[in-house]
């Protein structure tokens, strides 16, 4: 019995020994942890010579550091005078030319345009061309060298939550090369913007990304950066209400690059023309100038047609005027700034069908689009 209870003891004790160093080794290792900087190796590359990036304690200044000299300030010219500032970025460099980037807003009215670069100098520039509903605009200037070009990305292998950054110049020249991180909050986001300070409501509709890296005014026209530092989106726009934080917008690369042949020519991107002349249903409802247009009761959507222009595919078809176009090839049209968003995914010469109402009753009708003048 004494043998038994001695060879007891001898156990516990083993067991209090073992289980002792265990928890020592336990606790050592995940207090080591907690000093140990850990770091994620960015994803999302899209260029086949894309380098991908640890991401740790220090941040993203690896990517930073690699694509900074192809970020640009970019100054409009008016009168002699700085009428506004902006922000652009290189895209390709073709023997002793540069191509910058940028927002057609950025640029627009100016009498001449410079580029700023990172190591502060002032380089004049050529606006090649540009457009104010894809809101691209294109400069060439000479190409230094402190000047590189930046590598396009897809936006289309991005995903929601990914770490995005950007580049530009917020407020203006003191506070150019200001860099803000973020996330990809949103894609395929549809957002009404004006083409025009005129414009009372919105006339076109832009397919965006989204973010909630910090965006202010001279942020336009600059680089959204994946976190290996592909661009993947060109800074367009924010939203601006006082209850709203943190939601930006960038006009993704792939929408932008399709229309880059025909800038850098300096020809005019050829949108079709329906032909109509209209106005919000939803405008009309709350007007009396248009009450003489019978909107059938329940119907808050569409464009009445008030108008047709002679020698366009809309006088050659069924449409009249009162009419109620309602969908363009089976996609519904909310408004007019939608209508032109459906509209231009076709080209002059194409043909769609248009569904309208007309006495409260659905009908249908070929239409045969022209160019815009």
């Amino acid at each position: 019995m004494k043998h038994e209870r001695i060879k007891e003891f001898v156990l516990i004790i083993i067991a209090f020994l073992v289980g002792g160093v265990s928890t020592y080794f336990i606790i050592g290792e995940k207090i080591g942890s907690t000093n140990t900087s850990t770091s994620i190796v960015g994803g999302g590359c899209s260029a086949e010579n894309c380098t991908k990036v640890a991401v740790d304690e220090s941040g993203i200044s690896d990517s930073v550091e690699k694509v900074y000299d192809g970020v640009l300030m970019v100054r409009n010219y008016q009168k002699d005078q700085v009428a506004s500032t902006g922000t652009g970025f290189v895209y390709k460099i073709d023997g002793d030319d540069a191509y910058v980037m940028t927002n057609q807003h950025v640029v627009e009215g100016a009498d001449r345009v410079t580029v700023i670069d990172s190591k502060d100098q002032e380089i004049e520039g050529e606006v090649l061309g540009g457009d104010t509903y894809v809101d691209i605009a294109i400069i060439k200037i000479k190409k230094t060298d402190d000047i590189i070009a930046l590598t396009l990305a897809s936006s289309e292998n991005a995903k929601l939550g990914d770490l995005v950054f950007t580049i530009g110049c917020p407020l203006g020249y003191d506070y150019r090369g200001s860099v803000s991180t973020g996330h990809l909050a949103g894609k395929d986001r549809m957002v009404t913007v004006s083409t025009s300070n005129n414009s009372s409501s919105g006339d076109w509709v832009m397919e965006v990304l989204q973010t909630d890296a910090a965006i202010n005014p001279g942020n336009s026209g600059g680089p959204l950066f994946n976190v290996n530092g592909e661009v993947i989106g060109i800074i367009s726009m924010k939203l601006v209400q006082t209850e709203v934080e943190g939601m930006g917008f960038a006009i993704p690369i792939e929408y932008a690059t399709s229309k880059l042949e025909t800038l850098e020519k300096g020809e005019t991107i050829e949108w079709p023309l329906l032909g109509v002349q209209m106005v919000n249903v939803s405008d009309a409802l709350n007007s009396y100038r248009y009450s003489n247009y019978n909107i059938p009761e329940g119907v808050e959507s569409g464009v009445i047609v008030v108008g047709i222009e002679k020698g366009t595919g809309a006088e050659h078809s069924d449409l009249q005027e009162g009419d109620i176009i309602a969908k363009i090839n089976d996609e519904e049209v909310e408004n007019s700034a939608y209508l032109r968003y459906e509209l231009y995914k076709y080209s002059p010469g194409d043909k769609i069908t248009v569904t309208y109402l007309r006495d409260g009753k659905e009908h249908t009708t070929q239409v045969s689009l022209s160019k815009s003048e």
